[in-house]
Formats: C-alpha cells, structure tokens, sequence
C-alpha cells in the first residue's frame, strides 16, 4: 500500500501548496491552509521526528523525495553503466533480445577499456565457420543410468514463493520451447513448474516438498518428486552466492497458504531454512547421501550446488570423492555476487568467496584431483551476456545458469522490492492484481528469446574466436588488465596439473 500511494501524496501536497498560493491572497484562510497550518503546528511540538519538528511543513517533502528516490536515481541519474546491482545496459541487453528489439549498438563501446580490471577475449583473424546448431552438454557419470543432455544457457534457481506463480509458468513454458532446463529453487516443485518445461529438482536444508513433520528429509516423498517425467536431474543445494552459511528465507507476506502447502510448513510465518542439512554433516556423509540420492531417483544426474567459503572443506569433498569413489554428475558454483529475493544484508555484502575466484579454484581443484572429467561443473552468478557464457567456460565451467537474467526477460525493471510482496511487475509478489498484470501467454515467448539470441551471440562469439568445439574454449583467450598490465587468465591462473593433488593430497 505505500508503494501504491506514495506518488499520489507527493502530488497532493505539491499540488496542495500551489493552491495555498495561488488562493491565499484572494480568500485569506481555505481549509487547506488551514490543515496545514494545523499539520505544522503539531510538528512543532512531537518529538519523534527531528526534522519535522525543525521544519513542521516543507520537511515532508525530504520524506516524500526519499520515497521515491530508487525512481529517480534510476530514471533520471544514472549513467548507463553505473546502475547497480545491474547496469543499464545489461538490462537493456536483456530486454532487446527477449522483445527481439534492436540488437546492435551504435558509435563504440561506453566501456573504458582502460580501466583497472577490464576484461575482453581474443578474436582470430580467421574466424571458424559459425556452427549449425548450439552445442549441449551431457550431464551424467559412470553411475548414472538416466543421463541428461543440456543447454549451454539455462534458468538458474528461484522458488515458487519467492517468484510468483505466472512468473514460474512462464520460466518453464520458455523453457519447454527453447529446449532448455529450468531449476526449481528449494521452494519445491508446484503445478506451476509442471508445464512441460525440463526441471532440475533443488533439494536444499528445509527439504521443501519432501520433508518430513519435524524437518527432516523423507526418503519416500522425494522418490515420488524425483519420479516425475519432467524432472531430469537433482540438485542439493549447501549454500548460495548471496546468502552462503545462511538460509533461505521467505518473508511471512509471501508464504501464503498454497505455498505453505507445498513446502510442509505453516502460512503466513516467515520461513528461514536451516544454514546446514540435517541428512548429512561431513564430505562423506555430502557422497553418500548424492549416492542415496541416485538410486532413489533411479540412475539421475545428481550434484551439489554452494558458494566458496572455507577452501579446506572443498578440499576434502575432494579428497573423499578419490577416496570413495562417490563422485557428484555436476556442481554448481554460486558467487558472493549472486541475488535472492531477500538475505541479509552483511551476508550479502561479506560472506563467500567471488564468482571468479570462486570458479577457478572449483575447477582447479576438480582437476588437481582427477574428477573434471568425470563431473560437470556448472555456474550462475551474472551470467548475462554471450561473453559472460565465453568467459564462464574458458574459465572451466561446462553450463552457465541464470536467474536475474530470466527475470528481465519476464520484465522485472530492477524495483528492488523482491522482499516486500509489492513488485510492481508482477515477477516476485503473490498480490493478485499485479500478478494478473503479468502475461504468462507473453512472458514465456521474451524468455524464450532471451535464451535463444543469447546464445545465437554465444555462436558468433565461438566463431570469431576460431572455435569448433567447446574443448578450444581455454584461459588463453580472456584478458584481464591488472595494475595496467595484460595476463590472460592463464596467466593469471595456472590451470592445476590433472592429478597432480593425487599424491600429496
């Protein structure tokens, strides 16, 4: 409700003192200088509020500017490459590709290429002739019986609950028509995911959707969930980018009855997952329950996805993958940068390693040990673009997943109102009328697009390089400027020797 009247007050009271003016030399007293002079003079004596009390009737207009100061920044000052946490220009990347707008861009790049950090790829001055049609990835190891072949370019993680049930239709419809999966979130699989769409099933600490009474997991139900025919593989989730060594959580607004349902729990409570799994509490304990996993879901792909927070402890699910032979079909790596619909906001800020940083080190260590042949690695935290996509596989990932750049698609204008069940475009509220306002016979077309010229720049991209297969996508070909001097990222991150952490473990 703030939202919704917040303009209406501040054009009242604008146009309030207008009338004021214009009439008070006419009729003296009207009764709306009489209301404000009444409205100034209580200020003058509360004590709750410094600056009304200071200024009784022009302060309001500090709060009304305040309220809508996320609108103006947005609109009238930022540039289009300061916006934060996505810029104006990868949103309009977005929005061009879903409305099958506009693709090029005039007059050069807006990028300081001479800024500290810019990264670019190599091009070869004999581009390879453009692939026919886009690669994918199959996802599954030896003890795998229901393998699974993947996009390059898919929906990452995001809840019925945190997202509104037309947004979820219309993410799995897209999915279903571009060929492309779509990850469920830990918030459990609804009517709304069953559209046709590839599923990827998020188990994570609360166990939404197959939990049992008091929180644990039930064996029983997750079985009936994993059975369905549109869900292809499972993923576990330890933690995520934006929230690592935290839970989920899901405001008491937006968890109503249905939603409550789904997930085993009562409505209208604020609901935060568990920061740990009860099923498991070790590396080992991670493989076992990944192999329980697999035969309760008979033979699928089966992975984990976390943030980094303590090297150590990936170190030794490494370590445990060798020694037991238990080995994950996939992981995916979150970064610190990676959003949510709500987290704390030190959390947020200062926990967990950065994307980067955090996949090169995944990978070198699934190298170092002997298992990057034998698992996927799959990643998700900004991925917007065709050279996003480049760089996460030179880097070493195999799939790249996004969630906020399926949300544009869907038309989310970067409100950042994810947490208060009023986003006014319908994407992450469970209030009626503005879900009704979001098109689920529109939407899932803009996904759809989305998905499909991204990778057809992906394709460009891959060709301008000299490529023709994915193996030629390596460190060699991205460049980063660092304290003005040009490292690939080999460079700049020695690939670790495969096997070579064997030995010494």
């Amino acid at each position: 409700m703030r939202e919704a009247i917040r303009f209406s007050l501040f054009t009242f009271f604008i146009a309030g003192l207008i009338v004021c003016t214009i009439l008070w030399p006419v009729y003296g007293f009207s009764t709306l200088g009489v209301l404000i002079f009444t409205v100034g003079l209580y200020n003058i004596f509360q004590k709750k509020h410094t600056i009304l009390r200071n200024y009784p009737v022009i302060g309001y207009m500090r709060y009304l500017l305040e309220m809508i100061g996320p609108e103006l920044h947005q609109y009238f000052v930022e540039s289009n490459t300061d916006g934060k946490p996505i810029d104006r220009n990868h949103r309009a990347y977005v929005y061009e590709r879903a409305k099958l707008q506009n693709e090029t861009h005039p007059y050069g790049t807006e990028l300081d290429v001479n800024v500290e950090d810019f990264k670019w790829m190599q091009h070869s001055i004999y581009p390879a002739e453009r692939l026919k049609e886009y690669p994918r990835v199959t996802v599954g190891g030896e003890s795998c019986r229901q393998p699974y072949s993947a996009s390059l370019f898919n929906i990452s993680a995001m809840s019925y609950g945190s997202l509104s049930k037309n947004a979820v239709m219309a993410l799995n419809l897209g999915a279903r028509a571009g060929n492309f999966f779509h990850d469920t979130g830990e918030g459990g699989i609804s009517e709304y995911h069953l559209k046709g769409g590839d599923l990827v099933y998020e188990i994570g600490t609360g166990y939404f959707g197959c939990r049992t009474i008091d929180g644990k997991f039930d064996a029983e139900k997750f079985k009936e969930k994993a059975a369905l025919p549109q869900v292809k593989m499972i993923e576990i989730k330890i933690s995520q980018g934006a929230k690592p060594g935290h839970g989920g959580v899901l405001p008491a607004v937006k968890n109503t009855p249905e939603i409550a349902a789904i997930r085993g729990l009562k409505p209208y409570t604020t609901v935060i997952s568990p920061p740990a799994h009860s099923a498991f509490h070790d590396a080992k304990g991670l493989l076992i329950f990944i192999q329980q996993l697999r035969e309760l879901s008979r033979g699928k792909p089966v992975g984990f996805k976390l943030a980094i927070g303590s090297k150590d402890e990936f170190r030794e699910i490494c370590r445990q993958m060798a020694a037991t032979g238990i080995c994950p079909d996939f992981i995916t790596v979150d970064g610190a940068e990676g959003g949510t619909g709500a987290a704390p906001i030190d959390f947020s800020n200062y926990v967990g390693m950065p994307w980067e940083n955090a996949l090169v080190f995944v990978t070198d260590m699934l190298n170092g040990y002997g298992l990057k042949r034998k698992i996927r690695v799959i990643t998700a935290t900004k991925i917007f673009t065709a050279f996003d996509i480049i760089k996460a596989l030179c880097i070493g990932a195999d799939i790249c997943n996004t969630a906020r750049g399926m949300m544009l698609a869907l038309g989310c204008i970067q409100a950042l109102r994810c947490d208060r069940n009023t986003c006014p475009t319908g994407i992450t509220t469970h209030n009626p009328r503005r879900v009704r306002g979001l098109s689920v016979q529109d939407k899932w077309k803009r996904v759809k697009n989305y998905q499909e010229q991204t990778l057809d720049d992906f394709m460009d991209l891959f060709s301008a390089a000299g490529c023709t297969q994915l193996e030629q996508l390596n460190r060699n070909l991205i460049y980063k400027k660092v304290d003005d001097k040009i490292f690939s990222y080999a460079e700049l991150y020695p690939e670790v020797k495969e096997g070579s952490l064997l030995a010494g473990g």
